[in-house]
């Protein structure tokens, strides 16, 4: 690999979702930060030669400013097709599932009984889970909050009757049940969204030599040892062959 390509500055700068456990997870006290988005960047940056920065974003829109005002080399973020039009996306190194949260006894047992006429679905502005759902709901209202409300909050509008059900990565809305009696995540799924790493749109290269540097960490073991380290729930190893 050629540092001058990914980390022109000499530094490999790197921007995740900072409320995304799936991503990466700061400690309150030493600002430390683990998960799977650190241990990418730290083999990426040693294979690069170069020290890195990881610098925390509070959604996918700032994550993908700092790429394009090129304070930050390289982003991760779960695809969808609008987030495509702006930056380019690596083949994936892991796949999150998506779920829903509910009332404790909400009569919605499986995913498909969400899409219901007179439901209020819920998801947060920015996040992939978003755009599926808005997507792909045919019956159902979905109801898309400015930003990712705290487990508190989510509990609350859910018990109220503000939301029939809220979508989400399988980790968030697992982390929120077990704070909460009165809400439950479903059994079921419905979407998987493939995590990437993202660059400014249009430099094949750099690309490529991302891709290739997933494969090895997918085909090494390095993902699936970060994921079970992080004691990720819903989050699997991307397998080979997807683009």
């Amino acid at each position: 690999m050629i540092a001058a390509d990914l980390a022109p500055t000499g530094t490999l700068r790197a921007a995740f979702l900072r409320t995304n456990p799936v991503q990466g997870r700061i400690d309150p006290q030493t600002k430390s930060i683990t998960g799977p988005v650190a241990d990418l960047v730290q083999e990426l940056a040693r294979r690069l030669g170069v020290p890195y920065k990881i610098i925390p974003a509070a959604d996918a829109r700032e994550v993908i400013d700092d790429l394009n005002a090129h304070t930050a080399d390289i982003g991760f973020l779960a695809y969808d097709a609008p987030r495509a039009a702006e930056v380019d996306f690596s083949r994936p190194y892991a796949l999150m599932q998506n779920s829903y949260l509910v009332r404790a006894d909400s009569p919605i047992h499986k995913a498909a009984d969400a899409d219901r006429a007179g439901f209020r679905i819920g998801a947060a502005q920015g996040q992939s889970q978003a755009v599926y759902l808005k997507d792909n709901l045919k019956n159902a209202q979905v109801k898309v909050l400015p930003a990712m409300p705290s487990p508190d909050e989510l509990q609350k509008m859910l018990v109220a009757g503000e939301l029939d059900a809220f979508g989400a990565n399988r980790q968030r809305l697992v982390e929120v049940a077990a704070a909460h009696t009165t809400v439950r995540v479903l059994d079921d799924n419905f979407s998987a969204a493939e995590q990437s790493i993202v660059i400014t749109k249009g430099d094949r290269s750099r690309l490529d030599l991302l891709n290739r540097f997933i494969n090895d960490a997918c085909g090494s073991g390095l993902v699936k040892t970060s994921l079970d380290r992080a004691k990720l729930i819903g989050v699997d190893v991307a397998p080979a062959g997807i683009k």
